[in-house]
């Protein structure tokens, strides 16, 4: 009697391996990912939102007054936020995202800064301080 028991585990210990295996590549070639608050999103979308999120945040907390590594910090976000937007820009699948939005909000802000001040102004903390939240924001929904 112990046989055919010992058998059915192995049997379903198998099963769940093959349903792990399929779930992985399924998830590997599915274009779509779940994001934290449960909305499916492009993951290609998710990949460039984080970059620029992350390359943005990591410019904007840079010390400005050492200018090599500050270039390139701004040299790395730039490239991302160009990326970001030939890619995604008014695509309809994640204009209403709340993270795009607040990705576009950060941009525009220092876009308008920029283009008022000049493209060697430092930043004063308090925009600075606004795109960092509109980060954070972004960066929560994705």
């Amino acid at each position: 009697m112990l046989l055919p028991v010992l058998a059915e585990e192995k049997s379903n210990v198998l099963e769940d391996k093959d349903e792990d295996v399929v779930g992985a590549l399924k998830s590997l070639f599915d274009p779509n990912e779940k994001t934290k608050s449960g909305k499916v999103l492009p993951k290609a979308y998710l990949k460039s939102a984080r970059e620029v999120v992350k390359t943005l945040r990591e410019s904007l907390k840079e010390d400005s007054k050492e200018m090599a590594k500050f270039r390139r910090t701004a040299d790395a976000a730039k490239e991302s936020i160009r990326d970001y937007l030939n890619d995604w820009r008014g695509q309809m699948s994640v204009v209403n995202e709340e993270s795009y939005v607040m990705i576009e909000k950060a941009i525009r802000s220092l876009a308008k800064f920029y283009s008022k001040a000049g493209p060697s102004a430092s930043l004063p903390e308090e925009v600075r301080s606004e795109i960092l939240t509109d980060l954070i924001t972004a960066e929560e929904s994705l």
